[in-house]
């Protein structure tokens, strides 16, 4: 072993023992571990077996939880585009030009993130890593912006935000109602006509830890569904049949996502790196209540919603709970725990710096929103670091301190305030703000103070 990479070693040692949590010993991850995301799209607060939705089927899910560590009280956005920026920057979205609906078609003018964000796979990059996205960017469609040019080596996948299964085509978004085609490696689009894109991407990120299984490597897995249009891998058609709809439709498609997800846990296996392999796993916001009509009549929405929010009231689009807390895990056995649960707040951009600290490698010169979640995975007691959090989306935002949780929400000239309280078996169904004027005064107070902070001028209206 050269000197340099015994320092490497060392280091990286000396971090997991400062945290606690080095618990089979230093020698045995003497490398760099591979980093695996999967990112699912529109996959509620509940919508795994593990975290309480019985009726699903979700074993390798499951899985990475009893292997690792799982999050009840985790946090991404009230819908895409923001929850990819937090996770990929480590950032609240507005520092990145991410506050309203980023640019969809490449070949028509839109808002994309900031090329100035340093993204997690630009770090790890840097530190020697492979690095590759297969699935859904959705941060800007601008060919002089995406994921070739955030730190990515391969990209395959869809631009935008969501597609056809098969056309690989956008089929209403946003009072557009012209499709359009969305699928590329890099920047040249590819016609694969016919073909299903979960499949797909699975063959397209197999293939990469083919090519780099000698590691290390970082592949983000950021699936498009269980996200309408709701079409499901037909083998779980029989096991739902007697479920009611639109949950009979919403778990044929949560247990697709949780099938390919299987498959690239598989292939970790197949190679011999699945437990040399930090393994992440998040929702991007809650389940979907959308429905969208085709010319044709056909609907490819979400039949309405079919999530589990359990005692949480919203969905995506909602900045109440059911909208923006999702099902959260993460597994790695050579320095974590396994089979526990951390009650803790978190978000999405907490696992930037956890990726970095489990790594060894530096965080980058910028100001992170998220921290290291290693302390509270140590310690079941430690409190979040998250003492105020907040969120915006256009016009709409939330700010929560303890348990009172302030919203603006609605649209332009129609927006009104609801402060809600967690605590309690109704959360945020009772609306307090007549009642508690001053507390409405002071979160609105601490919203703003924030705006100032990460709001750059002009970005994302």
């Amino acid at each position: 072993m050269s000197l340099a990479k015994f320092a490497s070693y060392v280091c990286t040692c000396l971090i997991l023992l400062g945290a606690g949590l080095l618990y089979n010993g230093c020698s045995s991850a003497p490398d760099k571990p591979n980093v695996v995301i999967f990112f699912t799209d529109d996959q509620g607060t509940l919508d795994v077996n593990c975290f309480g939705s019985t009726d699903l089927y979700t074993p390798n899910m499951d899985q990475l939880a009893e292997e690792g560590v799982r999050f009840t009280q985790a946090y991404a956005h009230t819908v895409c585009c923001p929850s990819r920026a937090l996770l990929m920057t480590g950032r609240h979205p507005q520092r990145s030009n991410v506050n309203s609906w980023t640019q969809g078609n490449p070949k028509v003018p839109g808002n994309n993130m900031f090329l100035s964000e340093i993204t997690i796979a630009e770090v790890l990059k840097d530190a020697g890593y492979r690095t590759g996205l297969v699935g859904k960017w959705h941060l800007g469609a601008d060919f002089e912006h995406g994921p070739m040019r955030q730190g990515f080596d391969e990209f395959f996948g869809i631009r935008d935000g969501f597609i056809d299964n098969y056309s690989h085509t956008q089929l209403h978004w946003r009072g557009n109602n012209e499709p359009y085609h969305d699928l590329y490696r890099g920047t040249q689009e590819l016609f694969r006509d016919g073909e299903y894109f979960p499949d797909l991407m699975v063959e397209e990120a197999n293939a990469f830890l083919d090519r780099n299984s000698d590691g290390p490597f970082f592949l983000y897995f950021p699936l498009n569904i269980p996200h309408y249009p709701e079409q499901a891998d037909e083998q779980f058609n029989d096991r739902y049949s007697d479920m009611p709809m639109p949950r009979q439709s919403y778990a044929r498609m949560v247990s697709t996502t949780d099938d390919r997800i299987g498959k690239i846990m598989q292939k970790l296996e197949d190679l011999g790196v699945y437990d040399n392999t930090l393994i992440i796993f998040m929702s991007d916001n809650g389940h979907s209540a959308e429905d969208y009509q085709e010319e044709n009549g056909r609907n490819y929405g979400a039949n309405g919603g079919g999530g589990n929010t359990g005692k949480w009231i919203g969905n995506k689009g909602t900045l109440y709970e059911g909208g923006i807390r999702t099902p959260a895990i993460i597994r790695y056995p050579k320095a974590l725990p396994n089979n526990v649960v951390r009650d803790q707040a978190i978000t999405a951009a907490d696992f930037y710096p956890t990726i970095l600290d489990i790594c060894g490698v530096p965080q980058p010169n910028v100001t992170l929103d998220g921290k290291s979640l290693l302390p509270i995975i140590k310690s079941a007691t430690k409190r979040s670091h998250h003492t105020v959090m907040h969120w915006q989306w256009i016009d709409n935002w939330a700010v929560r301190d303890g348990d009172w949780k302030l919203i603006l929400q609605g649209k332009r000239g129609k927006l009104k305030f609801h402060l809600g309280t967690l605590a309690g078996d109704q959360p945020e169904v009772v609306n307090y703000a007549e009642q508690h004027p001053e507390v409405v005064d002071r979160l609105t107070k601490l919203h703003e103070e924030w705006v100032e902070e990460v709001m750059p001028e002009g970005a994302g209206q």
